[in-house]
């Protein structure tokens, strides 16, 4: 019987032993993705900052500016590029929308970023694009791979629609969650203007005419949990001028827009939950389920050969007859 039990007990061993890198290097890689019907909103504030304004050409010092970004995931597009592309990909349409602290509108621009759902790698595809113009992204964008490393990541930025480093500058703590904390500089280069200007009957075509381009610089700033990859906080310095050009009535340049971008309390509270939930899901997969089965494993097997050694175990002698006494006769 103990024979039969230490069988088994040695099957479900080698069993627990074989599934838990099996979990961790096969399952995890192919289970952990970004879902295509995702749908995020986050809103971020600049608070005193400087804004254009178009009806003088002026730049004024206002309470607050407010960018809504909104990430909406495709799934009818998703599922039609991963026929051709063999892979899990994930679709999202995004729009950056900013308005002044009277509620118009500043600007908008869409964007549509194709990526793999495992390893948030660009997929190149019909539709990619900026603002209505096709890109082609090279690095990441809105989130990091899953396990995210301690080391620099190229980082797609989509005002000059050009990928540049984004550096690890160390590991920090940020409300309670352990974060690996990115930085980016991107230098004054020209950019585009957006399609959809905030005064009726301007539009990028007439503003070229004029002479006067648009410059942007901004310091971006990301702090990643690195098991999901997300990150819980963001910041940006982010300025833009307008330079040269008779719309200016000869000066050389005006601030378009000068602020530092931060998330609002609100948005960082339910960013925080929401990535340490995901992150239990990650840590089960990758850390306790398999760790807990290799140690299940290891107890199976120990108790096995407890019980294989207890049946082997040889029997003691037999007990001592005692004599019988012969009866005494007289």
């Amino acid at each position: 019987m103990h024979r039969k039990a230490s069988l088994v007990l040695l099957a479900l061993a080698v069993f627990c032993a074989a599934l838990s890198p099996l979990l961790r290097w096969y399952a995890f890689p192919r289970l952990a993705k970004i879902p295509a019907n995702e749908y995020q909103t986050m809103v971020l504030e600049a608070k005193n900052a400087t804004l254009l304004d178009y009806g003088t050409m002026t730049a004024r010092t206002v309470p607050k500016v407010t960018i809504v970004q909104t990430l909406k995931g495709d799934v009818a597009a998703s599922e039609k590029i991963e026929k051709t592309a063999g892979r899990d990909v994930v679709v999202w349409d995004g729009l950056s929308y900013i308005q002044g602290p009277d509620g118009k509108m500043v600007s908008k621009v869409p964007e549509r970023y194709i990526f793999d759902a495992h390893t948030q790698e660009p997929v190149h595809a019909t539709g990619e694009s900026v603002d209505g113009d096709p890109v082609r992204r090279e690095g990441i964008e809105f989130k990091w791979p899953f396990l995210t490393e301690k080391r620099d990541y190229e980082y797609f930025d989509a005002q000059t629609r050009t990928t540049a480093p984004i550096h690890y500058k160390g590991t920090q703590n940020f409300r309670g969650v352990k974060v690996y904390y990115f930085e980016q500089t991107i230098p004054w280069t020209k950019v585009a203007m957006p399609k959809t200007m905030p005064v009726a009957g301007i539009t990028p075509e007439t503003v070229a005419k004029t002479g006067t381009t648009r410059w942007y610089t901004t310091v971006r700033k990301f702090w990643v949990e690195p098991l999901t990859g997300a990150p819980v906080y963001g910041e940006e310095i982010h300025k833009e001028e307008l330079r040269g050009g008779s719309l200016l009535g000869g000066r050389a340049k005006v601030t378009a827009f000068a602020g530092h971008v931060k998330m609002r309390e609100d948005y960082i509270e339910h960013t925080v939950d929401l990535v340490a939930h995901n992150r239990t899901l990650v840590l089960l997969m990758t850390s306790y389920l398999p760790w807990g089965l290799l140690t299940l494993g290891v107890l199976l097997l120990a108790l096995s050969l407890y019980l294989e050694a207890r049946g082997r175990r040889p029997a003691g002698p037999p007990p001592a007859r005692t004599p019988e006494r012969e009866p005494v006769t007289a």
